[in-house]
């Protein structure tokens, strides 16, 4: 991959030697530098000696499983911003799900095509390296990063931005998946405005939905469940049919 970067490092962490040495190949072929991880004593390692540029992460290994591996990831103040994909098992819709909330960047399902998780790689790296040269971000998100800004106030709830809690009308702290927030931040920035299913997708991962991809059906489910009084008839968060999601909310932004 160029882009201007003549070295992208990949890092995958598999218990299984065959699929490793197999993907490592292939991410070769392509032009990417691979390093390899069996295990998380060994991905602790690898990742002293060289930061990636992203991480490949399988759910199921012995010992410590990826779900685990990437909340701690995503706990340290020198991985949390470290682009992650999860493997997942074709027939868990579970792995995925918490996968992606404990901060995975994207998910592609096993058996999958290399090219299929290429994509994705150089996806999630563009986003990552846009993130860090050329945000490009609106004024309330330059200023909700600069810290500036400490809450998004909406109805009568706020948004904790730097704790990245939600904060109900008790005063009472409730914790936020890093997905849950990104999702719920988002959607804040674009209060009062339809987003397609498309969009949110893009903006959690870096691509379109596919047909059979509940991903962003279950971050709004999960967020309801949260804002809404009745998650059967919501207020706050409403489904246009054909059309997205539209998040309907008085917003301020407080120092």
């Amino acid at each position: 991959m160029n882009d201007g970067h003549p070295e992208t490092h990949v890092l995958v962490v598999d218990d299984d030697d065959a699929i490793r040495d197999l993907l490592c190949d292939f991410l070769q072929d392509n032009q990417l530098i691979t390093h390899q991880a069996a295990n998380h004593a060994q991905m602790w390692q690898a990742l002293q000696q060289q930061v990636p540029d992203v991480i490949i992460l399988d759910i199921n290994m012995p010992q410590r499983s990826g779900i685990e591996l990437c909340r701690e990831l995503r706990e340290s103040p020198k991985y949390r911003l470290l682009p992650i994909i999860m493997l997942t098992a074709r027939t868990s819709s579970l792995d995925t799900i918490m996968g992606l909330e404990t901060g995975a960047d994207d998910y592609v399902a096993k058996p999958f095509e290399p090219l299929e998780l290429l994509s994705r790689i150089r996806s999630v790296i563009r986003r990552a390296r846009m993130h860090v040269e050329n945000p490009g971000k609106s004024p309330h998100e330059e200023s909700a990063d600069s810290g500036i800004l400490r809450f998004i106030e909406f109805n009568e709830w706020k948004l904790d931005i730097h704790n990245r809690t939600l904060i109900d009308q008790s005063n009472t702290s409730i914790p936020l998946s890093n997905a849950e927030f990104k999702f719920l931040r988002f959607m804040l920035l674009n209060a009062n405005r339809t987003l397609s299913r498309d969009q949110l997708m893009e903006e959690m991962h870096g691509r379109e939905a596919g047909p059979f991809d509940r991903s962003i059906d279950l971050q709004i489910s999960r967020l309801r469940q949260k804002l809404e009084v009745d998650t059967k008839s919501p207020s706050m968060i409403k489904t246009l049919r054909n059309e997205g999601y539209l998040l309907t909310a008085d917003v301020r932004y407080l120092k």
